[in-house]
């Protein structure tokens, strides 16, 4: 079984207070050790969920020829289609055996974020794979709100001290296709061990094995959600406002034994991001004599710029 909590959104937006304080201390605990949760009771259907990875299984299986229209040159892979082995953990020199999709922010009632972000991208083979991405993104979005509501509680900040910053933020929705492996990969993985640059990461798709989660003593520990639950991670944005009181735990997907080689995998995370100009500012009262500042002041924007150059999205 998976060693990694669980906790249940609809304690959170249960209306009573008891329910809602057990919500926000078990995930602060999880959050302030392993850095991980399996969440329920968060805004997706059954139905939504299935329709998405019958849009996503579609468009992967769609021919190369027609799935590299979707790559867009100059945009570091924020919109649209990443080919098989383009990304590559910090510090690896190998890429990762996965392509994958993104669909970026809807964005509501400003101009200047409009401008700034990349555009979605459409897929005309597909009808419905653009709406069906859409909505899960909303959903997806509405349940970190109120993830982040509660970590907002337990580090002492007013309740919603996150909203305005993620309204319109530079979140991404990653649909991965962890192609069959076909020949012994040379140092390669499906996921090399990273930590995430955003503030949570909301997980659909961690119920078989394959992501593994580094625990304090070094051991890689699997990581499996049910069917019902997402898997939310702790980013490194989080984790340098907080001064790594919410711990950003590096994780991987690993391959499959050989066996199981001739299988596909499907992942789809959301990273939440906020806007760009979020200060990441280690929170004063996450400092102290014991816990000195651990990190310079820098901006969400800045900080994202630099980690895509050191993931290989964006060139120097």
């Amino acid at each position: 079984m998976s060693a990694i909590p669980s906790v249940d959104l609809k304690d959170f937006v249960s209306g009573d207070p008891k329910r809602k304080e057990k919500f926000v201390k078990e995930i602060g605990a999880a959050f302030e050790d392993i850095g991980f949760v399996a969440l329920s009771g968060h805004f997706l259907s059954d139905e939504l969920v299935e329709n998405l990875y019958a849009e996503i299984k579609k468009f992967f299986n769609l021919p190369q020829e027609v799935k590299d229209k979707y790559e867009i040159e100059g945009i570091g892979g924020q919109r649209g289609y990443t080919s098989f082995g383009k990304e590559h953990a910090k510090g690896k020199k190998e890429g990762d055996l996965k392509e994958f999709w993104h669909f970026g922010q809807y964005v509501e009632d400003n101009p200047e974020l409009e401008a700034e972000y990349p555009d979605n991208v459409t897929v005309k083979e597909l009808p419905d794979f653009n709406n069906v991405g859409k909505e899960t993104y909303k959903m997806l979005e509405k349940t970190a709100k109120y993830v982040l509501r509660a970590l907002a509680l337990h580090l002492d900040l007013e309740e919603t001290y996150f909203d305005d910053y993620i309204k319109n933020g530079n979140s991404i929705l990653r649909p991965i296709h962890y192609p069959p492996i076909t020949e012994e990969p040379k140092n390669a993985v499906r996921a090399a061990a990273h930590g995430d640059i955003n503030l949570i990461t909301l997980l659909m798709g961690a119920h078989g094995k394959g992501l593994q989660v580094k625990d304090h003593e070094g051991n890689w520990v699997d990581a499996i959600a049910r069917p019902d639950q997402l898997m939310i991670n702790v980013g490194d944005m989080l984790s340098r406002l907080s001064n790594n009181k919410l711990k950003s735990t590096i994780h991987q997907v690993v391959n499959p034994p050989k066996e199981l080689w001739g299988t596909s995998r499907y992942s789809i995370p959301f990273f939440m991001h906020p806007v760009s100009d979020m200060p990441l500012n280690c929170l004063e009262n996450c400092i102290d004599d014991e816990h000195p500042k651990a990190f310079e002041d820098i901006t969400a924007g800045a900080y994202l710029h630099e980690r895509l150059i050191e993931l290989g999205l964006i060139k120097k």
